[in-house]
């Protein structure tokens, strides 16, 4: 059977695998700015200690203009890759539809994913990844990014580590939506891509 040759049946029984639980019904507490968590209880000198070494020494005036979270990359963390898998999420987006990550089959690798927080603390950010063969949703990822402060250096944010799939009917070419986005459903940003799982890295 040549790559790419798998049935709409066989797509369904994988999309079947990967299925996951309904997801908790959680609420996240009410949103408070930098400002606000600095101004409590002032008069506290050992909380004011806590508070400086989680939130900084006092508060970044950041760009308005710039967004509160900005996702500037995403890169494929593989040891036998032959070269860096790294897209530039600061670039244009629409190009990355037109090339791919070329993945040998059943290699071991991460995602790892920079971002920056401006000016306000982001609560239960999250990626969130939907991967697509020959149009039909195959899996779904969740990964819980956490909840950060504002601060000048990027943050970089590693999923667990991962098994590209392998053989025959594995090869060929999966669409990934990814998404960062938070508790409060902020879409920070959306890119799509595409993966190419070959027999080889230069097969």
């Amino acid at each position: 059977m040549a790559e790419d040759e798998v049935t709409p049946e066989q797509l369904a029984a994988i999309a079947a695998e990967n299925e996951e639980p309904e997801p908790v019904n959680y609420k996240p507490p009410a949103q408070k700015s930098v400002k606000e968590i600095h101004d409590l209880d002032k008069d506290d000198e050992s909380l004011r200690k806590y508070k400086q070494a989680l939130l900084g020494p006092g508060i970044t005036q950041a760009d308005p203009s710039v967004p509160n979270v900005q996702v500037t990359q995403m890169c494929l963390v593989c040891e036998s890759a032959p070269n860096p898998l790294i897209l530039d999420l600061q670039g244009d987006l629409e190009a990355f539809k037109k090339q791919a990550f070329v993945l040998k089959e059943g290699v071991e690798y991460k995602i790892k994913i920079s971002f920056k927080v401006n000016r306000e603390i982001v609560s239960g950010l999250k990626y969130v990844q939907h991967t697509y063969r020959k149009g039909m949703k195959i899996d779904k990822s969740d990964y819980m990014v956490g909840s950060y402060g504002p601060r000048p250096a990027e943050y970089d944010f590693l999923t667990t580590m991962e098994e590209a799939p392998k053989g025959v009917l594995a090869r060929g070419n999966y669409v990934i939506k990814s998404k960062f986005t938070d508790d409060d459903k902020h879409d920070h940003l959306s890119w799509e891509w595409n993966l190419n799982i070959k027999k080889d890295w230069k097969d």
